[in-house]
């Protein structure tokens, strides 16, 4: 029994000696910690809050509910339906149908495949097949999107009726699934069905028959076409041939240069065009392919409207051995000699074919003859020049005029006068100006009036050119200034006149070109004039010579140029 706790009832212990607080902060680690005291203030033991195994098994058999308080409930969730819960979320899978085939000797029934759609949020389904190029088959949507029926009892197909290997029958058509995508697998799986194991779609018997490669009868070939084309390429024959088409209506031998493609034994002829040869500019004759040695040695069955011929219907193809100079080939129905070739061809024969002698073959022939154009004499309608140009070209050209002789001698006319000689009385006084035009060499006649005479004067002779008597119609002489010398006798179409006289300007002409006529003329007109005869070098040294107009003098008493010696 304890003492009560009354003054001088307490004792004190004197081996104490600590009543500091205990440590209870340290460091372990490089960390600070916080420890549990064990000894309280002067060494005490701290006493530990310790439960029974009464207590702890009173305090596990009481509900939670006295210690935590109620237990608060969640609110409830809201209500989504089913076609927003399952919008846009679609089940694939993958399968096909077997359609049967009648009357084919090919193929007994065709494998289609198919992809079929679930819809979760109305429990819909569609079939569609995928669209192949070229099948000849409508294909695309086979059962549009709608809920389709089981069975008689009103049930309808459902996704958890569907499965990988199984057969569904849609409309009475059967349908298997082979496989699915992967979000179709994750959605069965979370509501705990199992797929099996998929499958692979069925092969088309008729369309693996028609991969295959189709059976050759011959042997095939040790060629190496990678080879050839490496070794080949760039590498072409050349033979210079003839098309021979002289069997037709004016057929000619056309030249023509014919190129063997070593890299793909391809042929190519393209014609060799002459200036105006009259035929179009384009040179492909035969554009570059494969030529058949017998083009008529093919089935009549085959669609040549279609399709081009291949190693399967020719049995030959034109070959370097068949190209040789002096051969003659049949290419397209038409006859084609090979005369002469290349240097390389050439190199390429004796390498690879033994072959030393190229004689090349003379396809020329004999030239032929040119027509000499003979001219038709001449009519008597026209001139001479309309004449001619009609018989030098199909469509009459005006004769050509030589300009620079106009505009030398524009508006320079001679003027010489005459008298008639004549049998007849009454026209021997009759008297004539006779002006030539040095232009165009030609002469107009003119008769002046005399009153009392019984003549009508005036024009005697229009413009015109006098051809020399005794002259050829188709190389006429014609008369010049030359032939107009004083008491010498002209002939202008049978009327014979006689020249008495002269103008100044015809001297002054004369002078001035004495190189171009003779000295006779000259002296008789100079006689005429009153003064003494000359010599050519005296006028060539004395008068100034050219084109010069003799009427105007320069301060230096030189004639003066043209017009158009001043502007050119």
């Amino acid at each position: 029994m304890a003492l009560p706790f009354l003054p001088g009832n307490s004792f004190t212990d004197p081996t104490k000696t600590k009543y500091h607080r205990p440590q209870t902060l340290g460091w372990r680690n490089g960390y600070s910690l916080p420890t549990q005291p064990i000894i309280g203030i002067g060494g005490d033991p701290v006493p530990v809050n310790k439960l029974t195994q009464e207590e702890l098994d009173e305090l596990a058999n009481i509900k939670p509910s006295l210690t935590y308080g109620q237990k608060v409930q969640a609110p409830p969730e809201d209500f989504v339906p089913a076609h927003v819960a399952f919008d846009k979320k679609v089940l694939l899978f993958h399968g096909y149908f077997k359609q049967t085939v009648h009357e084919s000797s090919n193929e007994y029934f065709r494998v289609r495949p198919v992809k079929i759609y679930y819809y979760l949020e109305d429990d819909s389904i569609a079939v569609v097949e995928p669209v192949v190029e070229n099948s000849g088959i409508p294909q695309g949507k086979l059962i549009k999107r709608q809920r389709l029926p089981k069975n008689d009892l009103g049930d309808y197909w459902h996704w958890k009726d569907l499965n990988l290997g199984i057969n569904v029958t849609f409309y009475g058509k059967v349908f298997f699934i082979c496989d699915c995508d992967a979000w179709t697998r994750e959605y069965m799986a979370s509501e705990g069905i199992d797929l099996n194991p998929p499958e692979s779609i069925a092969k088309d018997p008729y369309n693996e028959s028609r991969q295959q490669p189709l059976h050759s009868y011959t042997t095939p070939s040790t060629f190496d076409k990678l080879k050839q084309f490496i070794e080949l390429d760039r590498k072409v024959l050349r033979f210079y041939c003839v098309w021979d088409d002289r069997d037709s209506m004016f057929g000619e031998m056309r030249p023509c240069i014919l190129h063997y493609y070593l890299v793909d034994d391809t042929v190519e002829i393209r014609e060799v065009h002459t200036p105006n040869d009259g035929r179009d500019p384009f040179p492909v004759l035969v554009c570059r392919q494969k030529l058949a040695k017998d083009r008529t040695d093919v089935e009549s069955s085959f669609p040549s409207v279609v399709l081009e011929l291949s190693d399967h219907e020719i049995k030959e193809w034109f070959r370097p051995r068949d190209f040789m100079v002096g051969r003659t080939l049949h290419i397209m129905g038409r006859r084609f000699l090979l005369y002469d070739c290349d240097q390389y061809t050439k190199d390429f024969y004796r390498t690879n074919f033994g072959v030393t002698e190229f004689p090349a073959v003379d396809v020329k022939g004999a030239p032929r003859e040119l027509l000499e154009k003979v001219t038709p004499p001449y009519n008597g309608f026209g001139s001479l020049e309309d004449s001619l140009q009609s018989c030098l070209s199909l469509v009459p050209q005006p004769p050509k005029k030589d300009f620079i002789k106009m505009l030398e001698n524009d508006h320079k006319v001679l003027r010489y006068a005459a008298s008639m000689e004549s049998v007849r009385p009454e026209d021997k006084n009759r008297r004539f100006i006779i002006s030539y035009r040095l232009a165009d060499d030609m002469l107009t006649i003119y008769e002046p009036p005399v009153r009392n005479a019984g003549i009508i004067g005036g024009k005697f002779l229009e413009r015109t050119r006098a051809k020399k008597p005794g002259s050829s119609v188709d190389n006429p002489n014609f008369y010049n200034p030359a032939d107009f010398k004083i008491d010498s006798i002209i002939q202008i179409f049978k009327h014979r006149f006689r020249i008495t006289d002269a103008d100044e300007y015809v001297l002054k002409h004369l002078e001035s070109h004495a190189g171009h006529y003779p000295i006779e003329t000259i002296n008789s007109i100079r006689q005429r004039h009153g003064r003494p005869p000359t010599t050519t070098e005296e006028l060539l040294n004395s008068v100034p010579q050219g084109d010069t107009d003799p009427n105007a003098l320069n301060r230096n008493g030189d004639g003066v140029k043209t017009e158009y010696q001043r502007r050119f």
